[in-house]
């Protein structure tokens, strides 16, 4: 049930589901649609007050996702002379076809050979598996050396995933003992995806974000800071 309110003078459109909750659960996806839940007894003047009650945090969501969408890179179109940006340094594409799907690199260009070379997603699903594989190789070797560090703490070497993420340079999960991190991280400096891998470990150590946390992350990274500033810096995500 689609439903409109006014917060702090902005009209807001979010999508009211009736169901059998306790609580109103309100949840606000990337792509910044709003949804919430509510008991079919709870009247909808008391929907409307909760949402008021919201509203700073309601209306911070929206702006920071909406943020997010207008610097988010385009959709690759995997042509001639395309960038491509692989641990800070743009790179050229160069495309040709082939009796294989392979890919070749060096500091200045990648060369996408692919069967068809007029078939948009093959081309892409060859790039994608290519940059995925070398993001997997990256972060293992960083989390191999990272690890060291933690290893005294008694922390078991952690199931590494990589995938893409919306909204997160890493999560952490240390009752299952996984590190997942975003196949966006190839794109940035090896001095940032070595922040953000030791943030995540940290994590193990201390689940939130309280001073204990910030302190033990600084005994491990004392420069995270500048690292963190340089993540922030020239891109869109926060870890």
């Amino acid at each position: 049930m689609i439903r409109e309110i006014s917060l702090r003078g902005r009209k807001i459109v979010y999508d009211l589901e009736r169901k059998n909750v306790k609580n109103i659960n309100l949840r606000i996806k990337a792509d910044q649609n709003i949804y919430v839940s509510a008991n079919e007894n709870v009247a909808d003047d008391v929907i409307e007050d909760f949402l008021k009650s919201k509203a700073d945090y309601i209306l911070h969501a929206l702006d920071h996702y909406a943020e997010i969408a207008k610097y988010s890179p385009q959709p690759k179109q995997y042509v001639d002379g395309e960038s491509f940006r692989i641990l800070g340094h743009d790179r050229r594409l160069k495309v040709a076809q082939g009796k294989r799907n392979t890919v070749e690199s060096d500091e200045s260009y990648i060369t996408l050979t692919v069967k068809d070379e007029s078939d948009s997603e093959l081309k892409k699903k060859v790039m994608d598996k290519w940059i995925k594989k070398n993001c997997q190789e990256v972060l293992l070797s960083i989390c191999e050396n990272i690890y060291t560090k933690f290893q005294k703490y008694g922390i078991a070497f952690p199931k590494i995933c990589i995938r893409n993420m919306v909204s997160r340079w890493g999560s952490c999960q240390p009752k299952r003992g996984i590190l997942t991190f975003n196949v966006a991280l190839i794109e940035v400096p090896l001095f940032c995806i070595e922040y953000v891998v030791t943030h995540e470990f940290t994590h193990f150590l201390q689940p939130n974000h309280s001073k204990e946390f910030y302190r033990q992350l600084a005994m491990f990274m004392p420069d995270w800071q500048e690292r963190k500033k340089m993540l922030e810096s020239n891109n869109c995500y926060f870890e």
